[in-house]
C-alpha cells in the first residue's frame, strides 16, 4: 500500500510539472490580474503593509478574550475549592 501511495504522489507531481508550462502559456504570461502598472503593485504592497498590523491586532484580541476565560474559570474552581479536601488535621 505504501508503494502505490508514493507512486501515486510522484505521478502527481510529475504531471503538474509536465502540465505547467501549457497552463502558464495561457494568457502570455500576465497572471490571473491581468497586465499590471505602478498603481497595481503599489497598491498590493499598502495592502500586505496592512495585513500584517490586523492580523496581530486580531489574534492578539483573541488571545486576551481566551486567556479571561481561562482565568475566569480557574477563578471558579478555585472558589468551589477541590472536593478531595474535605476536613482537616
Amino acid at each position: 500500500m505504501r508503494r502505490v501511495s508514493i507512486s501515486f504522489v510522484l505521478s502527481l507531481l510529475l504531471l503538474a510539472v509536465v502540465l505547467a508550462p501549457a497552463a502558464q502559456a495561457s494568457n502570455d504570461g500576465r497572471g490571473f490580474y491581468g497586465a499590471t502598472n505602478d498603481k497595481v503593485v503599489t497598491n498590493a504592497g499598502f495592502i500586505i503593509i496592512a495585513f500584517f498590523p490586523i492580523l496581530v491586532f486580531v489574534l492578539s484580541m483573541l488571545q486576551r478574550r481566551l486567556e479571561k476565560r481561562k482565568e475566569a474559570r480557574k477563578a471558579a474552581e478555585s472558589a468551589l475549592g477541590d472536593g478531595r479536601w474535605h476536613g482537616g488535621w
